[in-house]
């Protein structure tokens, strides 16, 4: 069994793969903290947007590390 774990709070855009007896195969964290730095902060507009363009490239990040295709996902 393989699990697609994905955490987007704040401004960090992360994803793992998780396998049998909770093996943890892959995680992938894209930061967005040199976006925020010039603001003093996180941006919640600026951060979401970042999400958006992030996401897809660290879930495939996640699975290729993993040594999996996004089929095999449970």
């Amino acid at each position: 069994m393989y699990i697609l774990a994905i955490e987007t709070t704040c401004d960090e855009t992360a994803a793992a793969v998780i396998g049998d007896d909770e093996v943890i195969l892959s995680s992938v964290v894209a930061s967005q903290e040199d976006l925020h730095r010039v603001y003093g902060g996180v941006v919640p507009e600026i951060a979401s947007r970042a999400h958006l363009e992030k996401i897809m490239p660290v879930i495939d990040e996640a699975v290729r590390r993993a040594g999996i295709r996004l089929q095999d996902l449970d």
